[in-house]
């Protein structure tokens, strides 16, 4: 049986009487794309700095490759690397140096590093931005150099807060392509993220929700949680509908969606028949209907929003 990379054991963070993080307990196994995902404040990075050993945990504990995350510190942060929520290199060094940096950091070899420098560069697409200061940089490039320094010594883990957050879809693509790459080769990743169509791109998922994990599953697992079907509406106006509709007897939530209403409701076939039989909003007019498969957006507002009559055990 393969050991875990990361298990984590009741971990905690508290500030005063705040809990960033409460009780979190799970394995992630290596080559797994684990999706830590959650609103901003939820705990994420939190979480991410425990596990790196730059933030003490106030309860509980964590250990990477069987070794404490925070009491074995300095062992531990030679097997991952880590790629910061904001661009933290030395922007008045160049890409290589940057690189040069970050290897004599983890005591690479002298032999080993202009070889490996001329690796990453060809793999992150920087070969032309060698010598540029790193501060010259457009934000996706600086993002691609993170995560270049972030592999320079070659580790089996990598840790990544929102690695795409404010990048455009080229960028992100990128950078998503450079992780699948990585996961192919057995490298484990850990990755938080608050884009939904992020989470789907990963092997495995934990929802986190005011510092507690909700579900933990692959993201079909997650989405065939659904226990019922998901009723879209088009109605004009639409505006005054999604307010409205908000405060419907058994509507739990309704959201967005291209121009229509996705509604949120433990008996949808009932609710609509309902409707069907008395339009109870003379002011709002019904255009069309459909019912739809849900998305990991759909099955993380059922999670965070405590919609439980909708969602059952993952499988």
């Amino acid at each position: 049986m393969t050991s875990p990379v990361i298990s984590l054991n009741a971990l905690s963070k508290s500030y005063g009487r705040f809990d960033a993080v409460r009780d979190l307990t799970f394995d992630i196994n290596p080559g797994t794309i684990f999706g830590f995902v959650g609103a901003n404040g939820a705990g994420k990075t939190t979480t991410m700095r425990m596990l790196c050993g730059l933030t003490r945990p106030t309860r509980g504990s964590a250990t990477i490759a069987g070794a404490d995350v925070w009491r074995k510190r300095h062992i531990v942060r030679s097997k991952f690397g880590y790629v910061a929520q904001r661009f933290s290199l030395y922007r008045d060094l160049t890409v290589a140096e940057n690189f040069r940096f970050f290897a004599g950091a983890h005591r690479m070899s002298p032999r080993q590093v202009e070889p490996r420098i001329k690796h990453v560069l060809s793999l992150i697409d920087l070969e032309t931005k060698r010598d540029a200061p790193a501060g010259s940089l457009s934000g996706g490039m600086r993002q691609l150099l993170s995560l270049g320094c972030a592999i320079i010594h070659d580790p089996p883990l990598l840790f990544l807060d929102e690695p795409t957050s404010g990048l455009d879809p080229v960028h992100r693509q990128q950078i998503w392509d450079l992780l699948y790459n990585f996961s192919h080769r057995g490298v484990t990743i850990f990755v938080t993220t608050h884009y939904m169509d992020e989470a789907e791109r990963c092997t495995e998922v934990g929802f986190l929700a005011r510092g507690s994990l909700l579900a933990k599953a692959t993201p079909r697992s997650l989405i065939h949680s659904f226990r019922v079907r998901l009723l879209e509406l088009y109605i004009e106006p639409i505006m005054s509908a999604l307010v409205e509709l908000r405060n419907a007897p058994g509507v739990l939530g309704v959201s967005l969606r291209s121009g229509r209403l996705r509604i949120y409701s433990a008996d949808p076939e009932g609710l609509l028949e309902s409707w069907r039989s008395q339009w109870p909003f003379p002011d709002l007019h019904l255009k069309g209907e459909r019912w739809v498969e849900p998305d990991m957006e759909d099955v993380f507002n059922a999670y965070s929003q405590g919609y439980d009559a909708m969602i059952g055990p993952t499988s």
